[in-house]
């Protein structure tokens, strides 16, 4: 089985290559300029701590997440879709610059599990090509769209050094569309050791992480990206992180 070839991917993307053109600059990659978050040095075993997962990004709302996650001093984990990262380059480098979790969502969010092998390999190998060429890594790290994984995804998540992320809470903020509702359902789902699953691309998602990170905090909670709940296990490709419990 073959990875996507990046040229093959550069002539596809043609249409698209404007709005990426300033994420590809040449020196030195993101990965070798940027400290590692300072979520890593927060001991899970000792302290409690929750995920909060972005996926369907970058869009147009990420960079005030951005922000605001700066400002409360706060990595967290995105899931990226390519065709946005095609769109929205700048916002998918500032992610790594600011040293937040980065995963592969793929290109266009299908359900993984109705595409062929190739298609499949095709939707995670040309995102894993157009994050490195966005941010200067290449992640380890995959969230199948809906949640729908099976052996033959798994497969192919091994084949490109990819774990599988998925999540044991959900903010249905995609159902809720209301920053108050979205509040009260994060804060409510919160325990030890959570990934909660969220969106990135709804303002009104956007709005309620003030309130959220201020409640959590309070409730003794530090958030941080997935990998830090792992406290220094490496997951193996095509591994499944957590296990169960999401649907």
């Amino acid at each position: 089985m073959r990875r996507w070839i990046p040229i093959v991917l550069a002539a596809a993307a043609t249409l698209t290559a404007a709005p990426t053109a300033s994420a590809q600059t040449s020196g030195p990659s993101i990965a070798a300029q940027t400290s590692r978050p300072s979520a890593a040095a927060v001991n899970c075993a000792k302290v409690k701590c929750i995920a909060l997962t972005f996926d369907d990004g970058p869009g147009p709302y990420t960079g005030k997440l951005l922000d605001l996650l700066r400002k409360h001093h706060t990595k967290v984990s995105f899931f990226l879709v390519g065709t946005r990262v095609e769109k929205y380059g700048k916002i998918a480098r500032r992610m790594a610059r600011e040293g937040h979790e980065i995963g592969n969502h793929t290109y266009d969010h299908p359900h993984l599990t109705s595409l062929p092998d190739d298609e499949i390999e095709e939707q995670l190998g040309r995102t894993q090509d157009l994050i490195e060429r966005a941010t200067g890594q290449v992640p380890g790290i995959m969230r199948p769209p809906y949640g729908d994984t099976d052996d033959r995804v798994g497969s192919v998540a091994t084949e490109l050094g990819l774990s599988q992320i998925l999540w044991n809470a959900s903010s249905r903020d995609w159902e809720l569309r209301d920053s108050a509702a979205i509040t009260k359902k994060v804060v409510g789902l919160a325990k030890r050791n959570r990934v909660v699953l969220m969106h990135d691309v709804w303002p009104e998602t956007v709005k309620a992480m003030p309130k959220i990170l201020s409640t959590l905090k309070k409730k003794g909670y530090h958030v941080v990206p997935v990998k830090s709940l792992l406290r220094g296990k490496e997951l193996g490709a095509g591994e499944i992180y957590p296990v169960g419990g999401w649907r």
